[in-house]
């Protein structure tokens, strides 16, 4: 759930006609949770799956319904001019359809019609009518127009139906919401127009995502791992394709689902994701090296279930290095002669609970490997792994902090990605 903010955003949620609708529920309540002030427009359809009386209590304001309630306050246009950010859960084709045409025959879409700040939309819908070409049509004239998407996610839907088009896990779209207003209220954007420009800054740019925790396998059932789940490497895809770039996540072992709109490549061993890096770097801007890879690996995998009875009391297993795959792409990169042209940024998770010495081994680790900037954060069996939030101090090659963040990681991943905004402006 998002952190709560000193700061609160006036936040406009619209719900429409889904059977997700009742998913939104969850939305408005991390929204409330983390001090945000929630209003909520329901369609008329969205009343036929989720009651007036639930999202009134939950949002802990009236509920919004009629394009002719308000009329001597000009509702329907000052709801989305007060309003940080607007989010739709969940987004229905026929919703995406009336955006991207203008239409504004309900409160709903007569409010993202009359606002300038950032739209976040969370599609829900069966797999047929998110892959129709109409649909994809307008997500990408969305898209271009600058509403950022969440989502949807590839899963059960109603009835025995499986596939894209489930709607976003509800903490997920919260923390997009809450980072999109966040953006265009922060203090460089001069107008919250400017802040939707931002979620596009990354228009056109290819970036490389590795994600999750290897696995090197001792015999056929156990094998050499670690704790991460993959959540932070993933919400910076996520946030990488809702601000314009193509993305391609190499995904070992996840326990979070991939969003739409990513291509994904599975592994399993460190050895694996190398040669999935190696093959696919050449041709990325950007190289994000967010996973957890184990340095070691059996030196060989045992064909049969290593038993008690035949290793007795102790067992002794030999380990051999693995590559090192963030310092083999930096030095691939220099020999064909890239530096400047692709950034890559690296990862330490360390243990040292004390500040200025964590930062003392991410100086050491940086000048090592050679990346551009590594992201430095603490971890252990409470923090960080597995977690929804995350604390980083983001350095450069000399060893400067470059930012700092302590938030939910998607939050995280956009104050990763600024920074490579930012080395990108500067190197045209």
């Amino acid at each position: 759930m998002p952190r709560a903010n000193p700061t609160p955003l006036r936040i406009v949620i619209g719900i429409t006609g889904g059977i997700a609708a009742y998913k939104a529920v969850s939305v408005i309540r991390a929204l409330v949770l983390a001090g945000h002030h929630v209003d909520v427009i329901a369609t008329e359809a969205a009343l036929r799956f989720v009651g007036a009386p639930t999202l009134e209590a939950i949002s802990r304001n009236p509920l919004h319904t009629s394009l002719y309630d308000g009329v001597a306050e000009v509702r329907h246009v000052s709801l989305g001019q007060r309003a940080d950010v607007i989010g739709i859960v969940p987004a229905t084709a026929d919703t995406l359809a009336r955006m991207t045409a203008g239409i504004a025959n309900d409160l709903l879409t007569n409010t993202v019609l009359a606002t300038t700040s950032p739209v976040v939309v969370a599609p829900a819908m069966h797999t047929e009518m998110w892959q129709h070409a109409a649909t994809q049509h307008n997500v990408a004239t969305l898209r271009e127009r600058g509403v950022a998407f969440v989502g949807p996610d590839s899963g059960q839907l109603t009835g025995d139906d499986s596939g894209p088009g489930r709607l976003a896990d509800p903490d997920v779209i919260a923390a997009e919401i809450i980072a999109a207003g966040m953006r265009a209220r922060s203090e460089d954007d001069e107008t919250a127009t400017a802040g939707q420009r931002v979620a596009q800054d990354l228009a056109g740019v290819r970036i490389l995502v590795t994600a999750g925790g290897t696995r090197e396998p001792l015999d056929p059932v156990r094998f050499l791992g670690n704790r991460s789940s993959g959540k932070q490497g993933v919400a910076v895809a996520s946030r990488a394709v809702s601000r314009g770039a193509e993305v391609t996540l190499i995904a070992a072992n996840l326990e979070v689902d991939v969003p739409e709109g990513i291509n994904c490549v599975r592994v399993e061993r460190a050895t694996e994701m190398a040669d999935a890096c190696h093959a696919r770097a050449a041709g990325t801007d950007v190289i994000v090296m967010a996973a957890a890879v184990a340095d070691y690996r059996p030196a060989q995998q045992v064909p049969g279930k290593i038993k008690k009875s035949d290793a007795g009391e102790s067992l002794t297993l030999e380990l051999v290095q693995n590559p090192d795959i963030l310092r083999e792409l930096v030095t691939e990169r220099n020999e064909r002669g890239a530096q400047g042209e692709q950034c890559i940024v690296g990862f330490a998770a360390e243990t040292e609970p004390d500040d200025a010495a964590r930062l003392a081994i991410a100086r050491a680790k940086i000048a090592r490997k050679g990346c551009d900037f590594l992201v430095c954060n603490r971890v252990d069996e409470a923090l960080g792994f597995g977690q929804d939030q995350n604390t980083v101090d983001v350095l450069d090659l000399r060893g400067e902090v470059r930012a700092s963040a302590s938030a939910d990681k998607m939050s995280v991943a956009d104050t990763i990605l600024d920074v490579v905004v930012a080395q990108r402006a500067n190197a045209r």
